[in-house]
């Protein structure tokens, strides 16, 4: 649900230029919003740099990559331009919109006491902060930060925390350097290509896919103490955008669907991973690539266009735009579980291959017991860092205490809502 804001946040900057932040309306502000999109890269490189940057296509939709969550609002930040109708729209003076927020709230698990038994927290996560070029460092993007804050402890959050790329210097400064925000975790994206070939599947492996319902248990037993395991991981998996639920087992395991007797005596090693349609949310592009790469990576798929059969890698056209599968929900236990991690993900990289997809990507950290068996590319992905705040008095949970000085656990669970 969109919960309003309260107020409108006015303040007059240094050169006369009052800035006001207001809550996003989709019937006047889809034109501004999308101007400031074009004019921010998505990614630290900027824009006129002469490098290869990550754009992202939103398909009309500014609020795709937080709908689905169980809160959510979205900000933007406006200036009178004093000569009719802005790029913001509406009558009367005119208005451009100059940068734009999104944040979700969610409870999520913190900790657990006991054992096993999970500490769920309220936290809010902030992203797709942008700001225009020409109206950077005047203190917009702050004011932005701070205002959805006001919104987060209204709907009773916690913790604020945000992900950004480590070499995103401006990013990081601005969160940690003014906005009061600490580095807590630094997961990994790593991206696979979608070739033209089908991938083989291990014969030593078996693939089953759950219903929603058998993964939610599977879910709450295998992830109860892990970070940022959503509460409502059942609206994740039953979502539309949610592809199915596949478990990895050795050949020959028996399975009667009996997910109950799966927790009670599970095989020696097993792997369990979901699949996101992110395709159908937005789209990516690589632009500012030389044409001496454009020109290598068509090669590749002409190659792997004839003669499919010697499996050579091919690099989809990423220079258009392109859609992904998100990988989420990626667990195991024993020492076979990176190996079946791997199955899983090429029997994914199989489902994009016949979903159009262009990549596939996941999010670990460094010390994900089955991250060895993420086949990935290394110059495809990136170095994520999450930055994160306390925002409420007190502690609710006193056995886990302020979770900014947490110790990291050996995973995380990243949220395909979100990403």
């Amino acid at each position: 649900m969109v919960v309003a804001v309260a107020a409108v946040v006015e303040e007059e900057e240094a050169a006369a230029v009052v800035v006001r932040v207001r809550e996003y309306d989709g019937g006047r502000d889809r034109g501004g919003v999308e101007e400031v999109e074009r004019e921010c890269e998505v990614g630290s490189s900027g824009g006129g740099s002469g490098k290869m940057c990550l754009f992202t296509d939103l398909l009309g939709d500014p609020l795709c990559r937080i709908r689905n969550s169980p809160a959510y609002l979205m900000l933007v930040a406006e200036i009178a331009t004093g000569t009719g109708t802005g790029s913001g729209g509406g009558g009367g003076r005119g208005t451009r919109i100059v940068g734009l927020v999104r944040g979700c709230v969610k409870s999520v698990v913190s900790g657990s006491s006991h054992g096993k038994d999970p500490i769920y927290t309220k936290v809010a996560y902030i992203l797709g902060l942008r700001v225009c070029p020409t109206h950077r460092r005047k203190g917009v993007g702050k004011k932005l930060v701070e205002r959805m804050e006001e919104w987060f402890r209204q709907t009773g959050a916690e913790y604020s925390y945000m992900a950004t790329e480590q070499d995103n210097e401006a990013s990081v400064q601005l969160f940690t350097g003014r906005c009061g925000y600490a580095k807590f975790r630094t997961p990994s994206v790593l991206v696979h290509p979608v070739f033209r070939h089908a991938l083989g599947l291990s014969r030593r492996v078996s693939i089953v896919k759950l219903e929603p319902r058998d993964a939610e248990r599977l879910y709450r037993w295998h992830f109860a103490a892990v970070e940022f395991f959503p509460d409502d991981i059942d609206a994740v998996l039953s979502n539309a955008l949610s592809l199915g639920t596949f478990v990895a087992v050795p050949a020959g395991t028996r399975w009667d669907g009996d997910v109950e007797a799966f927790i009670a005596s599970p095989p020696a090693s097993w792997a369990v991973l979901s699949v996101w349609n992110c395709m159908d949310a937005f789209r990516l592009e690589v632009r500012g690539a030389p044409r001496v790469m454009r020109a290598a990576a068509g090669a590749t798929r002409m190659v792997d266009r004839a003669v499919p059969w010697l499996g050579i890698p091919s690099i989809p056209n990423v220079f258009r735009p392109f859609g992904l599968y998100f990988l989420y929900g990626l667990g195991g236990a024993g020492p076979g579980a990176p190996r079946m991690v791997r199955a899983l993900c090429r029997h994914a990289h199989n489902m994009a291959r016949r979903g159009g997809c262009g990549v596939v990507a996941t999010e670990v950290v460094a010390c994900e017991p089955v991250r060895t068996g993420v086949p990935h590319w290394a110059r495809l992905g990136a170095e994520d860092l999450w930055c994160m705040k306390r925002l409420a008095d007190g502690y609710t949970h006193g056995t886990l205490g302020d979770w900014t000085k947490a110790t990291p656990g050996r995973s995380i669970f990243v949220d395909p809502r979100e990403f």
